[in-house]
């Protein structure tokens, strides 16, 4: 199995999708744990539901 590209990433006060091939973080802050955002673009990357999940987790509140 190939290691992963995108993971969840805890920052001060929530959470941030960590790119480790580029070394910079992706997208918006999340004050959830996105499980299933890094387990899409890790996957097959759909777009439609990829900003599906980030419209998702960007309005869920702790």
């Amino acid at each position: 199995m190939s290691k992963r590209r995108c993971v969840a990433r805890g920052v001060p006060g929530g959470y941030r999708i960590g790119d480790n091939r580029g070394h910079r973080y992706w997208g918006d802050f999340c004050e959830l744990c996105p499980d299933e955002l890094p387990a899409e673009l890790n996957g097959p990357a759909d777009q439609a539901r990829v900003v599906e999940l980030m419209r998702k987790y960007k309005k869920a509140k702790r």
